[in-house]
């Protein structure tokens, strides 16, 4: 009996997998596109081979005495959406992993290993092997081990060409290097690492800003114009981890924040203790013009702009006055472009983050 050829009212007919959608050829296909991709991330503590029904890691083998595990997992958001009806899929694998790894180092931990999820309604391979390309890439990034995954081809649960993406990351930190330190205080500086761009937060409202204004992804962008709208929009999220680490290994840092979905003004706040608030001097930075358009063109007030974007600011970094200029001399000899951007205060009554200055210059 050929597979195609099957009448649903009859009882007797052989109904296959494949016939409900879900096709495991296409499935084990996908799996032999991305071993080599994940081969390429091996590291201390994993082989990187993919295949069994878990992923292994030693952690002796990493080179750790006393470790404190550290997880975290995280999505790309409807960033997703403009990825798919751009048909470009290869950054949301690097956004994946930076979301996951870059609140991992904030910690103070050495990301290990990550697993994807990747969901759709029916598999295209090549798709999913580009978008696991980019996740290859992040890791390596990353320092991390691409060990394992899941594709779970699901029809009638998504849109045809949809799909979705999730991530999970494990790493590791000495007991005695745990961040944030409990030694926070009045007078510590804050150091902002440039972002790339808008990341991985805030496209809900970054899409409903472009179709209130009927502005099209293929346009050129107005603030980078060698580019589509869509492609300056797609520019991944920074990975973080290797500068972090390096400045945390000279002794000069006290805590980092992960500049997500909160924004600067959601997000430090977060690794500040009782009776400490930050102030944050707006004009120790350029707004980068790709939110200032946004601003402009939704008229977006500064602190909406503050509280969903990271506004140029991807990671905050807190240090000793007197280690500043070390920690700064670290970041910039990682290659990150770092900015002293305010100071912890004594707690304020109205707000944890007080700013200075306007962001859209008034």
């Amino acid at each position: 009996m050929s597979e195609d050829n099957h009448a649903p009212d009859n009882p007797r007919t052989a109904l296959t997998y494949k016939q409900a959608g879900v096709d495991i050829d296409a499935g084990e296909r996908l799996v032999e596109m991305i071993k080599p991709l994940a081969a390429a991330t091996r590291r201390p503590g994993a082989d990187a081979a993919l295949g069994g029904f878990g992923g292994l890691f030693d952690l002796k083998a990493a080179g750790f005495s006393d470790p404190v595990l550290v997880s975290a997992t995280d999505g790309v958001g409807t960033k997703l959406r403009l990825a798919i009806e751009l048909g470009i899929h290869h950054t949301v694998g690097i956004d994946l992993v930076a979301m996951c790894v870059n609140d991992l180092v904030v910690q103070g931990a050495e990301p290990l290993f990550f697993l994807d999820y990747f969901a759709t309604g029916k598999l295209a391979p090549e798709i999913a092997a580009h978008v696991v390309e980019g996740i290859a890439e992040g890791c390596q990034r990353a320092g991390c081990a691409l060990i394992g995954g899941e594709t779970a081809e699901m029809p009638g649960m998504y849109a045809p060409g949809d799909y979705d993406l999730a991530g999970f990351s494990v790493g590791a930190v000495e007991r005695p290097d745990i961040l944030p330190k409990t030694t926070l205080a009045s007078g510590d500086m804050l150091i902002g690492l440039a972002s790339s761009g808008i990341h991985s937060n805030g496209f809900s409202l970054v899409r409903h800003i472009l179709s209130s204004r009927e502005i099209a992804l293929d346009t050129p962008a107005p603030f980078a114009p060698a580019a589509s709208l869509g492609e300056a929009l797609l520019t991944p999220t920074c990975i973080y981890v290797a500068s972090c680490l390096a400045a945390i290994k000279t002794g000069g840092v006290k805590a980092l924040a992960h500049i997500t979905g909160g924004g600067l003004t959601e997000n430090l706040p977060r690794v500040l203790p009782e009776g400490i608030s930050a102030e944050i001097d707006l004009a120790t930075w350029e707004l980068p013009p790709i939110f200032a358009w946004l601003g402009q063109l939704g008229h977006v007030a500064d602190a909406e702009l503050l509280k969903t974007f990271n506004c140029g600011i991807g990671m905050i970094a807190v240090s000793a006055p007197d280690r500043v200029e070390e920690t700064l001399k670290s970041f910039e000899a990682a290659g990150e472009r770092a900015y002293v951007i305010g100071q912890l205060t004594n707690a304020r009554p109205a707000a944890e983050v007080a700013y200075r200055g306007e962001l859209l210059g008034g």
